[in-house]
């Protein structure tokens, strides 16, 4: 099972939660991150629909695969000391 982890970072003048390298907006306090970061964690793990998705790969050739909409990442939050 995929685990992901929001981290609670300073950022572009205030706070921002970070998952894979990729920020969030930035929020004037350090509290309002992480609340920001407790919702899209929670989000992240609900189940939705299983659904049939076709995608075209680099090299133009398109596929076609079931995703499973209990297929969802643990999460986790880690906050700077």
């Amino acid at each position: 099972m995929v685990h992901l982890t929001y981290q609670i970072v300073e950022h572009d003048g205030g706070w921002a939660y970070r998952v894979n390298g990729v920020y969030s907006e930035a929020f004037p306090t350090h509290a309002q991150a992480r609340n920001a970061a407790k919702v899209a964690a929670a989000e992240q793990m609900q189940p939705g629909h299983t659904e049939v998705i076709e995608y075209e790969d680099e090299n133009g050739h398109w596929h076609v695969e079931t995703a499973p909409g209990g297929d969802r990442p643990e999460t986790d939050i880690k906050d700077q000391p």
